[in-house]
């Protein structure tokens, strides 16, 4: 096991941004920057020793800085979508950006967490990145201290903890934005279409336009949206369900079976002999099938547009802070936020 770290590039204010890397014994490696906690490359061997990189990114510090599809970012303060833009906290109304059409999704595009200049620094088999949030910075209320480390296991798990704190009850609902593509950055289309996917769930939080949901929770039975048992992400990219027309596809949160708050496994995908399995320990995880990818350059000049990568995003359910039936994400002042989710390779 070895971690090096080196200097990935400048922003535009001339502050330096490093990049860390974390090997294992097994030909495991990822790479992940101090700009937006985020994880830029992650190569791991198929079942033939072939090792790919399979997640998308870019070269280069100056298009993280633009990443306007958040590949591979550290998203927060909260993930997903809060609608009308804002929330009720305490008896105190707070606005956020609206910058999904009335909505906000993913707190703030230019200055989350992906956006974020950490700290990083070498800890053990891995890399804990800290940054702090003003009170009021993107509209949410409370001094914030966060964290998130990424290890890698000999066992070729890439764990990612989240850790976070604030001086006034506030939001927590952080969680990794990687678009994975197992069988490398080839073909990506017909390799999506082609992964294998299973996800712990027998419902899902319905939405309406704007994938916001209703507070209704839906039986995936019989649906296109069922991953009960494995099937392929291509079988049903398009069926003519409302559902997912509404967003061209898979942008859904799925309602984990059997939460009880402890670390479970809660999907696993495959494709080109290499099989990822995600544990959690959090309610839900938003399955997104890239649908609204742009077109865009990416590693070593790969061309990546809509449905070239997935995502499986753990998490509280989406407008959790507006939906009294939904598990809350909620940390009262002073309370630590504490949440781990694990990608490993089999």
């Amino acid at each position: 096991m070895s971690v090096t770290v080196r200097q990935f590039g400048t922003t535009k204010d001339g502050k330096e941004v490093k990049i860390f890397t974390i090997t294992n014994e097994k030909g495991m490696r990822a790479e992940v920057s101090e700009l937006g906690a985020t994880l830029v490359s992650l190569i791991v061997p198929n079942d033939k020793g072939e090792a790919k990189d399979v997640v998308l990114g870019y070269d280069d510090v100056d298009s993280y800085v633009k990443n306007g599809n958040f590949l591979g970012g550290t998203i927060g303060p909260n993930s997903n979508r809060i609608a009308d833009h804002s929330f009720e906290l305490d008896g105190v109304t707070y606005t956020l950006a609206d910058n999904d059409g009335g909505n906000n999704l993913h707190s703030d595009f230019d200055i989350g967490f992906h956006k974020k200049l950490w700290r990083g620094e070498i800890t053990g088999n891995g890399v804990k990145f800290s940054c702090k949030k003003p009170d009021m910075e993107m509209g949410f209320p409370g001094n914030m201290d966060a964290c998130v480390t990424y290890s890698i296991s000999e066992d070729n798990e890439l764990k990612l903890e989240y850790e976070g704190v604030s001086d006034k009850a506030t939001i927590f609902n952080m969680t990794n934005h990687s678009y994975f593509a197992l069988g490398g950055p080839d073909n990506l289309k017909d390799n999506l279409y082609d992964t294998t996917l299973w996800i712990k769930s027998s419902c899902y939080t319905e939405i309406v336009p704007g994938a916001i949901p209703t507070g209704k929770l839906i039986e995936v039975k019989g649906t296109p949206m069922d991953f009960n048992e494995p099937k392929k992400i291509g079988k049903d990219i398009d069926a003519d369900y409302d559902q997912m027309k509404m967003v061209h596809g898979y942008d859904h949160n799925y309602v984990i079976d059997g939460y009880d708050g402890k670390l479970q496994k809660v999907a696993c995908a495959s494709c080109d002999g290499r099989t990822m399995e995600v544990y959690s320990d959090l309610p839900g995880i938003q399955f997104y099938s890239g649908n609204g990818l742009a077109d865009q350059t990416g590693k070593n000049g790969v061309l990546y547009g809509d449905r070239m990568g997935f995502c499986l995003e753990t998490q509280y359910f989406p407008n959790c802070i507006n939906e009294p039936s939904f598990i809350s994400a909620v940390k009262a002042a002073g309370e630590k936020y504490n949440t781990v989710t694990i990608y490993k390779f089999v």
